[in-house]
């Protein structure tokens, strides 16, 4: 006879033990719901709005005409939590992914993307805007080309490139620090100076060159568009659709095509008129870009992380 396991007997003996039982606490019932459940709505389906997933937190799109490509910049983790995680992705304009991770931040490398945001392409050259640095690199290989730190910047956030190079970004500053808003202009040469400060220069954000080449931006605080002049004198404010506003481009003919984070749609500006809105239930569009062969606006999704692309009619 084999001897009993007197720990495991008596373990056995309290598992089925009334006494036992009563000192596990009951769990609580979950609340009642206050309403029917009621699952998610698919969107409404339109014939030239199709949106791609598999970013992570898609924020700008430049087009690449030269190799027909989307260059999709995705931030991803906050910087204050995960520095140097930002990516630049490829994308067919079909909007299959040719590469997903092109060019990413990579210490071993000399790849440094904290937060990279708008981005644009010119010369041969992609630049992007990166918390307080413009960051250059190859548009042809990825590799990086050098770049230019904007001393006082907060948030660099969307820039724009002239052909002989010269950088016009935007600094959207903070809720605590808005007077650091301005748009900065940095020559060919690397040298920085302010371009607009002030007035009101209230939180930029999307910036653009207009067909007179004007530089042109819309707000986070309030729903003007500003234009200015090369010298920075401020020539024309127009009205925008909703504050919060953050894409913007300009077509050849001078229509202005806008996002808005708070009301989830592009509107469009023709030259002379007044905003309408353009479409809807595109959630969270960030820097948007524009295919001029297929008359498209390609809109980053910021926090879907996915990208939208819009056939215009």
């Amino acid at each position: 006879m084999k001897p009993i396991a007197t720990a495991s007997f008596v373990a056995a003996c309290l598992s089925f033990s009334p006494a036992f039982a009563q000192q596990t606490p009951a769990q609580p019932a979950a609340p009642a719901a206050t309403e029917p459940f009621k699952a998610g709505q698919p969107l409404p389906v339109r014939p030239n709005v199709r949106t791609f997933g598999s970013f992570c937190g898609a924020e700008s799109v430049s087009v690449d005409t030269e190799r027909d490509l989307y260059v999709v910049v995705s931030p991803c983790t906050s910087n204050s939590l995960r520095p140097n995680d930002g990516y630049v992705s490829l994308v067919n304009p079909d909007g299959t992914v040719n590469t997903l991770k092109w060019i990413q931040g990579n210490d071993k490398m000399g790849v440094t993307l904290n937060d990279p945001r708008g981005s644009d392409i010119n010369h041969g050259m992609l630049y992007l805007a990166d918390i307080d640095t413009v960051r250059m690199f190859d548009i042809k290989t990825g590799e990086p080309r050098g770049e230019v730190k904007v001393e006082g910047a907060v948030f660099l956030n969307d820039l724009e490139v002239t052909d002989d190079g010269t950088v016009y970004v935007t600094d959207s500053g903070s809720n605590d620090k808005p007077d650091a808003s301005a748009i900065y202009k940095i020559t060919p040469d690397g040298a920085v100076s302010d371009f607009a400060r002030g007035g009101p220069l209230q939180r930029p954000n999307g910036i653009a060159f207009d067909p007179d080449g004007n530089i042109v931006t819309v707000l986070l605080a309030n729903t003007n568009i500003l234009t200015y002049a090369p010298d920075g004198e401020l020539v024309k404010t127009e009205d925008g659709l909703e504050a919060l506003a953050d894409g913007l481009v300009i077509l050849a003919d001078g229509t202005k095509i806008t996002t808005s984070l708070r009301a989830n749609h592009l509107a469009r500006i023709p030259p002379g008129g007044k905003a309408e809105l353009l479409v809807d239930n595109v959630f969270t569009p960030a820097s948007i870009g524009y295919d001029a062969k297929r008359n498209r606006v390609i809109v980053p999704e910021n926090q879907q992380n996915a990208i939208t692309m819009v056939d215009l009619q």
